[in-house]
């Protein structure tokens, strides 16, 4: 009983790696909603997870999966998933899982309201949000 209360209090942080900015967003404790959480600097993604990590009960980081439209490879593919394993090998711990990504950033440009610079940097956050709830989506079909 306590493994499966340890499971639902846990939340996902998911990451929309970029080759400037990297957006988050949360997931709720229940695993039942996605939130666009913070926009870093991609320099700054090592200190922004340590510091999640101490702030935020996350056992699972869902990192965005570029592939083209065709599903197959690129160079960003490759660097998303470079930057996955150095991840791994810095926190061990944590669970980290690839997810596609396709149209995301596509989404989360058509939300914002002003193409100011803030909102540029917020979109970031919403694509991952987007990549977020997509997965969450996946979890309750596949109970």
């Amino acid at each position: 009983m306590k493994r499966v209360l340890r499971t639902i209090s846990m939340k996902i942080l998911a990451l929309d790696l970029g080759d400037k900015w990297v957006g988050s967003a949360l997931s709720d404790a229940l695993k039942l909603f996605a939130r666009p959480y913070k926009t870093v600097g991609l320099y700054e993604l090592t200190k922004f997870l340590e510091e999640t990590f101490l702030n935020e009960k996350i056992d699972t980081v869902l990192i965005g999966y570029p592939k083209t439209m065709k599903g197959t490879e690129s160079e960003q593919t490759k660097k998303v998933v470079a930057q996955k394993e150095e991840l791994e090998k810095l926190f061990p711990e944590k669970k980290f899982i690839l997810w596609d990504e396709r149209l995301s950033s596509k989404r989360a440009e058509q939300t914002k309201k002003t193409s100011s610079k803030e909102a540029k940097l917020q979109s970031h956050s919403i694509a991952a949000a987007f990549i977020l709830e997509s997965y969450l989506n996946y979890l309750q079909f596949t109970k």
